[in-house]
């Protein structure tokens, strides 16, 4: 079997996407490679004006592109509302759902809401988010739900106990815990509403893209800033490589749910992507049911 490539994809037009953190990175590489293939790409981003400017640059690659750009700040539940109510109102049925947006390594703060911001942006505004389009996304003929996830996840225990890092607070950890709970909503997701949509988790192995900067210039540290910088220079694959194990989770057509997507080359950190295995914590069953409904619970929404 050949490599996976965007050559692979195939045509979007008529389908609706909602792509979280669209205006950067991994989301940008994907709404640019949606568009070209002739999907309708909702730019849910937390600053508009930054949206409106990657929208702009996917015009220039893809002219006549197919484009939305919409308020959605994953660290406000309010805003989260807003953005699924107005959403709601215009498309009517959403295709895909990629849950991209993220922070990664950051020092503690904590959302609108009070929740750890790596938690509650990682996963409980994703979480939220799903919920409120389920209806717009069960509409749909084949509807998907691909959750961004990372490798660092293997790392991730569920701290029930301290879920919003309040008593100790490692950023790695707490890092890790998110994109664990990533992954077990993708599974649990899979297994309440399998029959209507399709859930999978992907991961894009290690990426260039901005998202390594935030802990550093959260941390006005030029030296680790200047760290990160070298070690993506040297180690790292594109933002457009990055992009594809959500692009091919996205598209694929025989993908099943519950399925974890990433690249395939060296240590699962680069290269085409490929069905994985994710960490033996990720399939815990109890777990996911746990976090599902104090998820349901903490954000206040039912699916």
């Amino acid at each position: 079997m050949s490599a996976w490539t965007t050559d692979e994809m195939p045509d979007c037009t008529g389908r609706t996407v909602v792509v979280t953190g669209a205006n950067s990175g991994l989301g940008l590489e994907a709404t640019r490679d949606f568009a070209r293939k002739g999907a309708h790409v909702v730019l849910a981003c937390r600053d508009v004006d930054r949206g409106g400017e990657a929208a702009s640059d996917v015009r220039g690659d893809v002219p006549g592109a197919s484009l939305t750009v919409r308020d959605c700040d994953l660290a406000s539940l309010d805003s989260i509302r807003e953005f699924a109510s107005t959403v709601d109102e215009e498309l009517g049925a959403i295709d895909v759902l990629c849950n991209n947006a993220g922070v990664m390594a950051i020092p503690r703060g904590e959302t609108a809401e009070g929740f750890e911001r790596q938690f509650g942006i990682n996963h409980l505004g994703h979480f939220a988010l799903t919920g409120l389009l389920l209806d717009s996304l069960e509409a749909a003929d084949d509807p998907r739900v691909i959750t961004q996830s990372s490798g660092i996840h293997a790392r991730g225990e569920i701290d029930f106990d301290d879920l919003q890092s309040e008593e100790s607070y490692n950023k790695w950890d707490a890092y890790a815990q998110s994109k664990l709970a990533n992954v077990l909503f993708a599974y649990e997701l899979d297994r309440r509403h399998g029959d209507d949509l399709t859930s999978v988790a992907c991961h894009p192995g290690y990426a260039a893209t901005n998202l390594q900067y935030r802990g550093p210039e959260a941390e006005s540290s030029r030296v680790k800033k200047a760290l990160m910088g070298a070690f993506n220079r040297l180690f790292a694959q594109s933002a457009e490589q990055g992009a594809l194990p959500m692009l091919y989770a996205a598209t694929i057509e025989d993908i099943d749910g519950g399925e974890y997507v990433g690249p395939g080359g060296l240590f699962e950190m680069r290269g085409a992507p490929e069905e994985q295995s994710s960490s033996g914590r990720s399939y815990d069953e109890e777990t996911a049911a746990r976090l599902w409904e104090l998820s349901a619970e903490l954000t206040d929404v039912e699916y």
